[in-house]
């Protein structure tokens, strides 16, 4: 599965600002770290806020801080703000779709459109953080390099 930058920025930062819960953090540090403009960024954390995860703190020495319960905050809660997760509904006008081998296809593809929902449902920010931790990384502040449950 590839997820849109906007989705994989939205994860980072959301464990980013998780990891350090008692300082805030800026766009522009989140974004240096991961390469990108902080302009993007900046879209991406206010519709972080807006769906009720991040909150801005304005004035010297502000910046970002997760607010949303860390135990409770799933992989899908993220994505689902930026790309759909999965065709919650079954392709129309696709080559072959009225046929057995289109049926069959599409019975597949729907098992893994809801295994993959499953999976992003399981798995909480606080989950990735201790997933990350036992990595061995450098830290919570290594969060997104390389982490995956699989490997």
């Amino acid at each position: 599965m590839k997820l849109q930058i906007a989705s994989r920025l939205a994860v980072f930062a959301v464990l980013e600002l998780a990891a350090h819960p008692d300082r805030q953090i800026s766009a522009a540090e989140i974004a240096d770290k991961y390469g990108v403009s902080t302009h993007h960024l900046a879209k991406v954390m206010h519709t972080l806020g807006r769906a009720g995860l991040v909150r801005s703190v304005r004035g010297a020495g502000g910046g970002y801080q997760f607010s949303g319960n860390a135990k409770r905050t799933t992989l899908i809660d993220i994505i689902q703000l930026f790309e759909r997760v999965g065709d919650v509904e079954n392709a129309s006008g696709e080559p072959g779709e009225d046929t057995s081998a289109g049926g069959a296809l599409r019975q597949i593809l729907d098992e893994i459109d809801d295994i993959t929902r499953a999976t992003l449902s399981s798995v909480t920010v606080s989950t990735l953080l201790k997933l990350i931790d036992r990595r061995g990384s450098a830290g919570p502040s290594d969060v997104g390099v390389g982490a995956t449950p699989y490997s």
